[in-house]
């Protein structure tokens, strides 16, 4: 089992394994330094995916600020571009109080030829002399939703497996465990949580992560103007939102006017990372949309429910959906680079949907379907992000993610959990179908809408 505590982490956009696991990268290479005395420069040098978007996913961004010391849940958005351009300016960083040269135009090298070994997304951190040899150096892969492993070790190396009562590493072990000691998925989660840490702290810590959710929608339905990059890319969530609510004044009602309302908080969550706002890894940044909004339909247009009832179903929705993305991650990759967008968008419409099947009252039968629906009907969806940007199609990209998830939750809880497809298969299948498709459509923005939409 992977905790929920390492799956949905607070950062900030636009993404979690070229924004927030590089700075994580680059921070704990810095702590890891010993001998400040003797380094006369550092240089970073990114590969892959990393090298060809590294000005769209503000990599290069995430690197300086790691290098400074800050960290994805604790640096201030607002105070983060001022930080890069006093380094650009200076051509040095402070980190500790200590000052080291670096240059970002020549110490942030983007190795677009070099194909790393372990993983397309792939950091170098070196520590140099006066003479220019490297002290110190460290390599990291940046394997998705944030988590970093270092390049010599095993991918799960990141993430030692806990010992838990209840351990399971696919959905038929999920299940099995479920029905055998009589419990819930959420339930048998949040006992395995409490052999890591209290509960008290398991559930501050949910809390916490609605709340940015929901702070995180708030905010990016009232912002307005353009978005960062090339593209000009300009909001919509706020004149929307206006939109919708003018609707409503009117008491103008339309069949599919609830799907407008999640298609809006998907956007307005997208929107913010894209703008570089504070987000959750849901279980990435490109796909922190889905997750939130559909929370936000299960609290606002599902059976009206006491405070008390509805914020415990939430916290069983994060609960379910972290188990189903543990699977997702220990079996195959939640990383566009790695799969595409069906390791992103996909697996957190499948989390959404097993999510919202839980917070309804579903079985596990139920739960697993609905898991296995939401991914099956986005099985080699390419991330072909435009000029680099996860603006395009991914802001988009959120919102039809958010509305199959919560179709697939309603087809599995309108039936009785029986079903062809078991979600291991499809997660299988995910993986081999991420190992087939072709680099161009795996985050490096060299294929699909990436070269036929033109820059504007």
């Amino acid at each position: 089992m992977i905790s929920l505590f390492d799956l949905f982490k607070i950062g900030i956009g636009p993404s979690s394994s070229h924004t927030v696991g590089p700075m994580r990268a680059a921070q704990r290479f810095m702590t890891s330094l010993t001998d400040f005395d003797s380094i006369m420069r550092l240089r970073v040098t990114l590969y892959g995916s990393l090298a060809w978007t590294a000005q769209g996913h503000a990599t290069d961004k995430a690197v300086i600020l790691g290098l400074c010391g800050e960290l994805p849940q604790t640096v201030d958005p607002d105070a983060a571009d001022g930080i890069v351009a006093q380094v650009e300016s200076n051509r040095h960083i402070v980190f500790d109080g200590k000052v080291l040269p670096f240059d970002p135009v020549h110490d942030l090298v983007l190795d677009k030829q070099s194909v790393p070994p372990v993983h397309p997304n792939t950091l170098q951190f070196e520590a140099l002399n006066a003479e220019g040899e490297a002290l110190e150096t460290a390599r990291f892969c940046s394997v998705g939703g944030g988590f970093i492993v270092p390049e010599k070790a095993t991918e799960t190396a990141g993430y030692a497996q806990p010992s838990v009562p209840y351990p399971f590493t696919s959905g038929a072990e999920l299940l099995h465990q479920a029905r055998l000691h009589d419990l819930s998925i959420a339930a048998l989660v949040m006992e395995n949580e409490c052999a890591l840490r209290p509960r008290d702290e398991i559930i501050a810590y949910l809390d916490e992560i609605i709340a940015v959710m929901m702070a995180c929608i708030a905010r990016g339905m009232e912002q307005s103007g353009i978005l960062p990059g090339r593209l000009k890319v300009r909001r919509r969530a706020r004149a929307l939102h206006e939109k919708l609510r003018e609707r409503e004044r009117a008491n103008t009602r339309s069949a599919h006017g609830i799907m407008d309302w999640i298609s809006l908080f998907a956007i307005a969550v997208n929107e913010e990372n894209a703008a570089g706002g504070r987000v959750v890894t849901a279980p990435t940044n490109g796909a922190a949309g889905i997750i939130p909004s559909v929370l936000r339909y299960y609290r606002d247009y599902c059976p009206p429910l006491p405070p008390a009832t509805a914020q415990q179903g939430m916290r069983d929705f994060l609960l379910t959906a972290g188990a189903i993305g543990g699977l997702f991650k220990l079996n195959a990759s939640i990383s566009g680079a790695e799969v595409g967008c069906q390791g992103e968008v996909g697996v957190a419409s499948s989390m959404a949907a097993a999510g919202l099947a839980a917070a309804l009252g579903g079985t596990p039968e139920q739960i697993e379907d609905a898991a296995e629906i939401g991914m099956e009907h986005h099985l080699g969806m390419t991330c072909d992000p435009v000029a680099g940007l996860v603006q395009i199609p991914c802001i988009e990209r959120n919102a039809f993610g958010a509305v199959k998830a919560i179709n697939a939750a309603s087809l599995a809880l309108n039936g009785d959990g029986a079903h062809m497809v078991s979600l291991d298969q499809v997660i299988r299948t995910m993986a081999e179908t991420g190992r087939d498709m072709n680099h161009r459509y795996k985050e490096t923005s060299l294929g699909g809408l990436a070269v036929n939409l033109p820059e504007c």
